[in-house]
């Protein structure tokens, strides 16, 4: 049970929930949704309510009595609230991720004394999960991505290439030009569109990794209209494709040698011994020349191996997975590196997948201003397998997914939040993802940035340390921005 039945008795009552304010001007009652708040945290959450809404949007904002999408929000609220202060909306990133799955589960996770002041509203970005998503791959062809060469000859690539042109017709072929509405500034005009729903004067936000540029662009258009702002693991909208994958391909680089070295330190408590890089790379080949059978028809390749291994790196507790994962797949045993990708890949033990991967290309490609000719991805495999060695090409070859996407752009406006308040950028001095060095970028690009350190492992901060969640939450509920240069270790 998500809630006592006397609170489920309560609010299953429309007038108890209230309601979302349409375009139009009319009223969309919140609907009750424990069951499946329940079903996504697979947790029994005591003490708060789970209600869902959806909110119809112009699929271009430039026609807004044009064509609709429609967005599905989900809103926790604690029932020990007081003095509320309004909406908190939230963005986990991606981009193709749930914000409605996000909400569901963040009374797992967010501080109480958060819960306490702010209804968490979690949306869907049009496109992703139950808003109008996109869906043109199947599970045997996203199977197939998945156990693709991670570092590919000329061949190779070449049958790749002809595999992506392939999605790419299909997805053109069923969604047309809607597609390049499945964009990063069209979401963030949605995002007002949900202030306003929610019947916010201001927008309270906090957006990780995708998510803070989704944040920025919104500050951009909207900045007048924010209240607070939290984007923690930035993303710099001015670089390209291009430096955003190197920056990545070093960042997850040097996460590695971070979890080798934690390796080293514990010497035969380690599954992969104390060369824990020396280890995986012969792993790696070894797979490479003879990939592991798995139930069902799959097969652990090069490909699965290190992607298992970059997935691993967003947190330092997927560490130890991965010293087994790659221990048991050296011994033929391929179910753990299964278990870290297909969590990447937002594939399900059933088999289907939901449709992040779709999300993820389309949302990408509609951003990408300039897409990179193959000549240029071959060339970077060469200098980033030198300077990478483990992740560096196959972030290389990653480029190539918008390289035969037919959709028109939609690109987003980068430049200062002139109107905007102050807004706290949240940066981690290990993030692989989200390369640390972001942080100062955004903040600066902004104008009303300030940043908060985190001198710690993996992908976003908060609220994994009390430093930092003590310092944000401040922010949030007092409006008390933090000094600048504030580090927390």
């Amino acid at each position: 049970m998500l809630l006592s039945m006397c609170s489920l008795n309560v609010w299953n009552k429309p007038e108890e929930l209230g309601s979302i304010t349409q375009l139009d001007g009319t009223a969309t009652p919140w609907r009750n949704c424990a069951d499946r708040a329940h079903d996504i945290a697979h947790s029994d959450v005591v003490g708060v309510t789970f209600s869902c809404a959806t909110l119809r949007v112009p699929q271009n904002w430039a026609q807004e009595h044009g064509q609709m999408f429609s967005l599905a929000l989900l809103r926790m609220r604690s029932a020990a609230q007081t003095r509320r202060i309004g909406s908190l909306v939230v963005n986990p990133g991606g981009p193709g991720a749930s914000g409605v799955e996000f909400a569901a589960q963040s009374a797992l996770f967010l501080p109480k004394q958060l819960q306490q002041r702010f209804d968490i509203v979690g949306f869907d970005p049009r496109g992703v999960g139950g808003s109008s998503p996109v869906r043109c791959i199947s599970d045997k062809q996203k199977d197939k991505q998945a156990e693709e060469n991670s570092d590919p000859d000329a061949a190779e690539l070449a049958t790749q290439l002809a595999q992506a042109a392939a999605i790419a017709r299909q997805c053109s072929n069923k969604y047309g030009t809607t597609l390049q509405y499945i964009s990063t500034e069209q979401t963030a005009r949605d995002m007002d569109a949900i202030r306003r729903a929610v019947g916010d004067t201001k927008l309270n936000y906090l957006g990780y990794s995708y998510g803070t540029l989704l944040g920025a662009v919104y500050a951009r258009l909207f900045g007048g209209n924010i209240a607070t702002m939290v984007l923690d693991g930035a993303v710099d909208p001015q670089q390209d494709s291009v430096t955003a994958s190197e920056r990545q391909a070093a960042g997850f680089e040097k996460e590695f040698d971070a979890f080798a070295a934690n390796c080293q330190q514990r010497g035969d408590r380690c599954p992969l011994g104390v060369d824990a890089r020396a280890t995986t790379a012969r792993i790696i080949s070894k797979v490479a020349q003879q990939p592991v059978k798995a139930p069902g028809g799959r097969h652990a390749t090069e490909g699965v191996a290190v992607f298992a291994a970059l997935a691993a790196m967003y947190s330092p507790e997927k560490w130890s997975a991965l010293e087994n994962a790659l221990h048991d797949l050296d011994a033929g045993k391929p179910a753990g590196v299964f278990s870290l990708i297909d969590e990447y890949n937002g594939r399900g033990s059933n088999g289907h997948y939901d449709n992040s991967v779709e999300a993820n290309l389309a949302i990408g490609c509609a951003d990408e201003r300039n897409p990179v000719p193959v000549a240029e991805v071959t060339e970077l495999q060469t200098q980033w397998r030198s300077r990478y060695p483990l992740f560096g090409s196959a972030l290389a070859v990653t480029l190539l997914g918008c390289a035969s996407w037919k959709s028109p752009r939609d690109e987003y406006p980068v430049g200062a939040a002139t109107s905007a308040p102050p807004i706290v950028v949240v940066g981690t001095t290990g993030d692989p993802a989200t390369p640390y060095e972001n942080t100062a970028r955004l903040a600066t690009l902004l104008g009303t940035g300030t940043v908060l350190t985190w001198e710690g492992q993996g992908h976003t901060a908060y609220p994994q340390t009390s430093c930092i969640t003590d310092a944000v939450n401040r922010y949030l509920i007092e409006k008390t921005v933090p000094d600048p240069g504030t580090h927390c270790r």
